[in-house]
């Protein structure tokens, strides 16, 4: 049997204390079953899969171990499973790779069945604002990095879960995709520009991180946004044998 089918889901949001936790993990484990692993090539996790995620290295957060065990299956049924760190799940040093999992760093870009993909989660593309690419270094900062490891774990993962539901709370969950004038379209529009130049335009460009469902073209391309997990769930398979990437809602 042909291997035809990738997955791609995003902001899942593992572990966030709002909007019913366990439900959340539930559904997830779901669609993570249900996949066809007999027919499928790759799952791409594109980010902020768990809402704080931090390894220290000999402690990694407790819990999840549904989620992992499916992952496992789906990887020892020859599935290749591969995770962005978003925003949320930056800190992932090395438990995943151990696991089995392949770490990329966006953007990326892929050829699936015989088109070009270019994925990530999405956050820091463009021309964003000082105050965001600020934050986002030090968030990134080896050097503090290592500091915030010198914290008991007791502590750090009270202080992250904290910071993390609370940015969460504060905005709200849908957002308003501004179209052409947003910092990820400009990208997608530079990136692609360069590819073309290449000789290798994409065909697809898929990230999550803006919390809403979005398909417009970019010239030739199209640029396709995943939802969040916090009240819906989403994923997007592309067909190889048909060349369509399909969002699925439920």
């Amino acid at each position: 049997m042909r291997r035809n089918l990738t997955y791609f889901v995003s902001d899942v949001h593992l572990g966030l204390q709002v909007a019913g936790p366990a439900d959340r993990e539930a559904r997830f484990t779901a669609f993570l079953k249900d996949i066809p692993a007999g027919e499928t090539e790759a799952l791409y996790l594109l980010g902020d899969i768990w809402d704080f995620w931090y390894e220290y290295k000999d402690v990694v957060p407790k819990g999840y171990t549904r989620v992992f065990a499916a992952l496992q299956d789906l990887m020892d049924a020859g599935v290749k499973v591969y995770f962005f760190p978003g925003n949320h799940d930056i800190w992932t040093y090395r438990y995943f790779e151990e696991l089995g999992m392949v770490k990329l760093t966006q953007p990326y870009v892929a050829e699936i069945g015989g088109k070009t993909f270019c994925l990530g989660h999405g956050d820091g593309l463009g021309p964003v604002d000082k105050g965001y690419k600020f934050l986002r270094g030090i968030f990134h900062n080896r050097f503090l990095q290592r500091c915030f490891s010198s914290l008991h774990p007791w502590f750090a993962f009270r202080l992250g879960n904290g910071w993390s539901k609370s940015s969460r709370l504060g905005k709200s969950i849908g957002y308003a995709f501004k179209g052409e004038e947003e910092p990820l379209y400009k990208f997608c529009v530079d990136f692609n520009d360069r590819l073309a130049a290449a000789g290798e335009p994409a065909d697809f460009f898929i990230f999550g991180h803006y919390h809403c469902a979005v398909d417009m073209p970019v010239g030739e391309a199209r640029l396709l946004l995943l939802r969040d997990w916090i009240s819906v769930s989403n994923w997007m398979v592309f067909d190889a044998e048909a060349g369509a990437v399909r969002y699925v809602e439920r």
